[in-house]
Order: structure tokens, then C-alpha cells, then sequence
């Protein structure tokens, strides 16, 4: 059950539906939905996701059955920024209610048809409209120039390699080196193997024609099954890891262990009466991102659970077999250096609850920086949209255990993740952030930032951190 507490709708504008439920008992005023204004249209958006997620995990069906034809009057992913970004929310939440049935689930999703090649080419438009992987690449880059200086041989393993673009770039950097380009050979992870056909056909050509020494080692494979001995790392060979966006899918882990490590018998700190988290949210006619901070909201837990741990204490950390095997079998390859990049926001909290909040801050920011780069109308906005956010939201709303790959956690636990491994940080280069801030300049990318913290880097939007880089060497 669902406490019973105050109305969700408090802020000025809303006062006159300050009568209204959100439960059946009173209807839905649809015929006046669609004559809000965009910033109370906005606000009551809002209030429905969040009331409809309660409903939704506390198993109470049919008043989520309610709240989501509200919001299907509201919705619309083609109109404001709130209106796509509720479009996908309720796709994501009605897709968890439809998984309890899973015959009607797997018949609904029978003949849906999952196009790698389409998810490349909507990564290539997301690489191309927003500037967030260009920056990631500049400084991985010049972190990799830089500790590489000397050595003869370099090999690069790239765990989700799709983009010629960044190691084209460390072409020109590497052969301008005063003593010479390095015999490089680059490592290149993907599932799909005419992706690294054409990295490997691209790559080739570009190095040639830079007269860099040039080898092309493709992998084809899933993160999560790669065997380390493919990789082929030859004694001498100086190495380097970028990863970006591809460490969180090793997070995923069975509900079962969860349930173990959460049980009362592993912790104290057992909360008995909490009866509510308050969020707060805003609105404001600028931006989602910042609607989502001001506007009082209150969301009900339907059971209590453990308090959370100092995000810098090991017990902060979720059980993780697949990563901490990976990270150990990394190590004892003796990288000279890992660089990694990941979302920095936390969508792998046990509760539902916890999950939409945090998705609901992460992606407002994300759709606003759309919504200032491109107008509503391209199709290549709504494929970004639909199929990099829309399906990221889903997964982290509406799938558990092993299925639940999009498992983002901010910088401060893939530091401990790393230090419990054995490495130890390296200071991000300085000078690839005067890169990254130039890159931004000459390109008229307003509203995004860089912003540097004792090594490592964090990429806004706003002043909203979205994505956090780190960079790591073996602790001796």
C-alpha cells in the first residue's frame, strides 16, 4: 500500500487543481488536459510520471492503468521537451507493468525487429549532433600521447570500437611526435563484425596515409563475453585501455545475489520507519533539467529498506562477479593506462523508485541539450531519442537482474571500484582540456562545459555533470 500523505500538486500555477486526485475515485478531467499552458503541462507531467511510478511499484495496477492514459493526452514525442521525455517514461514504466504477464510481454515484442547496424548509425548521429563523445575522444587522446611518450611500441584495446574518427585523430597527433610515430597496433571490441570490418578497412587507409606503422586486431563479441587472452597483448608492447560508455554493462548481476547482500543478517542498518522520501523538482520555463529541481514532490516508499552507505564505503558498491573478474584479468595485463568515460548519474539503485528519479534528472538534461541543437522536426532527433534515450530509460525502469544492462554509477564508485582492483588515478592531461574547452569554442557548442576535480574531468550540460572520464595506472 501506498501511504496517504499530501497532494503532489503544490506550485502556484496548479493551485486550481489543487482539488483533483490522482486516484480513480474522481475520474480523469481529460477535455481540459490539453488546454494547459507548456509550463503547467510540464508540471502536471511531472507529478503524473512520478505518482504513476509509485503505483507502479507498489503493484497497484490499476491506478498506474490511470495515470498512464492521463499522460498518454499529454504526452507526445514529437512536442516540448517534456512531452518527449514523458512519452518514453510511460513506454518504460508500461513495459515493467506488461513483463509481470511475460506470455503477453514476449507476444507484444514477437516481431520487433532489433537492428544493430540501425543502433550504430543512431550512435553515429548522437557522436555527430551533440558534442559529449567528441570531447570524451580529445582527451583520451592526449592522456594517451602523453603516456606513451618514448615508447616504440603501443597497442590500444578500444572495448566498443565503432568510431574511426577518435584513433584518426591520434594519427595526426602520433606522427607529429619528435621522435616519430610509435608501431601502433589497436585492439577493436564489437559484437558486430562488419563494424570492425570497416573500422579495420578505415583505419588502415588513414594510417597509410599518415606513414604510422599499423596493425588492426579485431574481436568480435559482446563486453560481457570477452576472453582477455584474444586481445593478443605481446610482451614489450606499451598498453592502453579506452573504454567509453561500456564499463556499467558489466555491472549487471542476479537479483538473487542482490536480495543476499541486502538481506537484515548482512547490515545493522536496517531502516524500520521510514514513511517517505521528499525529492525535490523544479520547473521553469528554460529548461527541464532545472523544472526538475524546485517542484516538491513526495514519493512513498511501499516498504522500507536499508539505509545508503557512504558512497566511498565498499557496502555503496553492488554485487558485481563479471566486473571485478574483468578489472582483475585487466590488471594483470599491466596497462600503462586505462581511460574510462561513463554517465555520471546513478541508475543502478535498488528501488524502483530511485531509478526513475535519477533517469528523470539524467535525461531532462539530455533532452534539453537537444532541444537546443536541433528543432523538433528531424527524424535524426527523434531516432536519438526513441532509440539511444528511449531504450536506455526502458531498460533501467523496466528490466531486473541480468537484463538490467544500463547500470550507470557516478565517478565516485568506479574510483573504489578501481582502488579495491589495484590501480591508482592518473591526472587527466591538462592540455586535453585546453583541447576539449578550444574543440567547444570553434564549434559555437553553448551551454556545455568542461569542468576538472582533483584529476578527473567531468562534461555538462549547463551546470548539470552528465558524463565523468577518469584515468588509471597500475598501484604499484
Amino acid at each position: 500500500m501506498i501511504r496517504e500523505g499530501p497532494s503532489i500538486i503544490t506550485s502556484p500555477p496548479l493551485q486550481f487543481m489543487s482539488w483533483m486526485s490522482l486516484s480513480p475515485g474522481l475520474g480523469s478531467p481529460f477535455p481540459w488536459l490539453r488546454e494547459l499552458k507548456s509550463e503547467e503541462r510540464g508540471l502536471y507531467l511531472i507529478h503524473l510520471l512520478v505518482a504513476c511510478a509509485n503505483h507502479v511499484a507498489a503493484g497497484s495496477l490499476e491506478n498506474a492503468n490511470i495515470d498512464l492514459e492521463q499522460i498518454s493526452h499529454l504526452a507526445s514525442a514529437d512536442g516540448d521537451t517534456m512531452q518527449r521525455i514523458a512519452a518514453y517514461f510511460t513506454e518504460a514504466l508500461a513495459d515493467r507493468v506488461l513483463q509481470a504477464w511475460s506470455g503477453l510481454h514476449k507476444a507484444l515484442n514477437s516481431t520487433k525487429i532489433s537492428s544493430v547496424q540501425e543502433r550504430i548509425h543512431v550512435q553515429n548521429l548522437f557522436f555527430e549532433l551533440c558534442p559529449f563523445l567528441k570531447l570524451a575522444y580529445v582527451i583520451t587522446n592526449q592522456a594517451i600521447v602523453e603516456a606513451m611518450e618514448g615508447e616504440k611500441m603501443v597497442h590500444i584495446i578500444d572495448l566498443h570500437c565503432f568510431e574511426p574518427a577518435q584513433w584518426i585523430n591520434l594519427f595526426q597527433t602520433l606522427n607529429a611526435r619528435p621522435e616519430g610515430p610509435p608501431h601502433l597496433r589497436i585492439t577493436g571490441i564489437h559484437e558486430q563484425k562488419e563494424v570492425l570490418d570497416h573500422m579495420a578497412l578505415r583505419l588502415t587507409e588513414e594510417a597509410e596515409k599518415w606513414d604510422i606503422p599499423f596493425q588492426f586486431n579485431p574481436v568480435v563479441c559482446k563486453l560481457e563475453n570477452l576472453d582477455l587472452e584474444s586481445l593478443r597483448v605481446k610482451t614489450g608492447e606499451a598498453l592502453a585501455v579506452s573504454s567509453v560508455l561500456q564499463l556499467h554493462s558489466l555491472l549487471m548481476t542476479d537479483d538473487e545475489m542482490l536480495r543476499r547482500i541486502n538481506s537484515p543478517s548482512m547490515s545493522t542498518n536496517l531502516n524500520t520507519d521510514r514513511s517517505q522520501r521528499v525529492l525535490q523538482m523544479q520547473m521553469h520555463q528554460r529548461t527541464l533539467g532545472e523544472w526538475l529541481k524546485k517542484e516538491p514532490v513526495h514519493v512513498y516508499s511501499p516498504s522500507p529498506d536499508l539505509l545508503s552507505p557512504s558512497p566511498l564505503s565498499p557496502l555503496a558498491l553492488a554485487p558485481a562477479p563479471k566486473m571485478v573478474n574483468f578489472l582483475s584479468a585487466l590488471r594483470g595485463l599491466s596497462p600503462k593506462l586505462i581511460v574510462i568515460t561513463e554517465q555520471e548519474s546513478n541508475h543502478n539503485g535498488s528501488t524502483l523508485m530511485e531509478r526513475v528519479m535519477e533517469a528523470l534528472n539524467f535525461y531532462a538534461a539530455l533532452f534539453d541539450c537537444l532541444e537546443s541543437t536541433v528543432s523538433r522536426a528531424p527524424i535524426e532527433r527523434q531516432k536519438i531519442e526513441k532509440m539511444l534515450f528511449g531504450e536506455e530509460i526502458k531498460n533501467i525502469i523496466a528490466c531486473e537482474g541480468v537484463e538490467r544492462k544500463e547500470r550507470h554509477e557516478k565517478v565516485e564508485k568506479w574510483i573504489l571500484r578501481f582502488e579495491l582492483a589495484g590501480f591508482e588515478k592518473v591526472p587527466l592531461s591538462y592540455h586535453g582540456m585546453l583541447q576539449a574547452g578550444r574543440l567547444l569554442q570553434t564549434n559555437n557548442y553553448d551551454g556545455y562545459k568542461i569542468k576538472e576535480d582533483n584529476g578527473r574531468v567531468v562534461i555538462c550540460w549547463q551546470e548539470r555533470p552528465l558524463y565523468s572520464m577518469s584515468a588509471w595506472g597500475i598501484r604499484p
